[in-house]
């Protein structure tokens, strides 16, 4: 323990940039507990704290300006390659799009402090095709706002911080045990997290080709298209109505019998925003509600065509688009 606590002491920038960057490339690797403890050293003289925010804030601006950069290459499919990966729960990409259309590139500023929010925005702002200097302008606000708090809380609670590392040093051995042990802790709650999210997506899906063969026999189940805003700009599924509230009060649901099937496709790891919202239908008391799987991609590498929104049409509308 006192010899983890003297390399902290030597090379505390050097630990801070590289925990810091590979914390926000997606590793779950738990930053602000070393921000704290360094700050709470530079309180008693052993760190310059400016040089640490500096270097936590020049951490962070190179790791999302990755994620930036890589986002503005590979469009909306890193944001789902991301979402599989992350080990924090998440809905998916509907709801951190819903929340970047409405706020734009000032919703950076908080992003860090949004679980689930923070690891996909700063890819998304490079598919969104969001200008440079707004993205880093933001981000650095944010990245600041995220590494000030860290460190205040460290400068602030130093005695304390302080009163726990001289407690792990004196258990030596078992004090670095202790902290393997917490950290090993962290990574398995949110696996954790991760897996109970998984389970709650279990439900039956209905395939992309068996629409297909639906609408090619004449079949008119209700196809429901609950994206983001954004994505549905890409179009949609001939045929389907376009839901981003409660889906339960669209006129097209009064006249849809109980009974009949209903589709529900989004653009998400999973189908989670599918699930969802099927779930929520199953609710209200419809009874064969079904995911797309793999949703509206699956559906456009099919080879099926695809139409674009004007608006949210109406019943008698979406049977003759088909």
């Amino acid at each position: 323990m006192h010899l983890l606590l003297s390399l902290i002491t030597e090379y505390g920038l050097l630990l801070v940039f590289a925990c810091v960057l590979v914390e926000q490339l997606g590793v779950p690797l738990p930053a602000y507990p070393l921000l704290m403890l360094t700050s709470a050293l530079a309180a008693r003289g052993q760190f310059n704290v400016v040089a640490l925010g500096v270097t936590a804030v020049l951490a962070c601006l190179i790791a999302d300006h990755v994620w930036y950069l890589i986002g503005r290459a590979s469009g909306r499919r890193v944001l789902r390659v991301l979402c599989r990966i992350s080990l924090s729960p998440d809905s998916c990409v509907r709801q951190t799009e819903s929340v970047f259309t409405r706020f734009g590139p000032a919703s950076l500023m908080v992003a860090k402090f949004v679980p689930g929010f923070a690891s996909v925005a700063t890819a998304l702002a490079g598919a969104m095709h969001i200008r440079r200097a707004p993205f880093l302008l933001f981000d650095a606000v944010g990245a600041t706002l995220w590494v000030g708090v860290a460190l205040a809380l460290g400068w602030l609670f130093s005695p304390a911080i302080d009163d726990i590392v001289d407690t792990l040093g004196r258990l030596g051995r078992w004090g670095l045990m202790l902290v393997v042990f917490a950290l090993t802790l962290f990574i398995a709650f949110k696996w954790w997290q991760r897996y109970r999210f998984n389970r709650q997506l279990r439900m039956a899906r209905v395939s992309p080709a068996t629409l297909a063969e639906l609408l090619d026999k004449g079949e008119r189940p209700l196809i429901v298209d609950v994206r983001s805003a954004a994505s549905r700009d890409e179009g949609r599924i001939p045929g389907a109505i376009a839901l981003l509230g409660d889906h339960g009060e669209a006129p097209e649901f009064a006249a849809h019998p109980k009974d009949a099937l209903i589709i529900v496709y989004c653009a998400c790891p999973n189908d989670a925003s599918a699930v969802v919202a099927a779930r929520k239908l199953l609710e209200r008391g419809f009874s064969n509600v079904r995911p797309l799987a793999g949703g509206f991609d699956a559906w456009v590498a099919m080879g099926r065509g695809v139409e674009q929104f004007g608006s949210p049409i109406t019943p008698t509308e979406r049977a003759s688009a088909y």
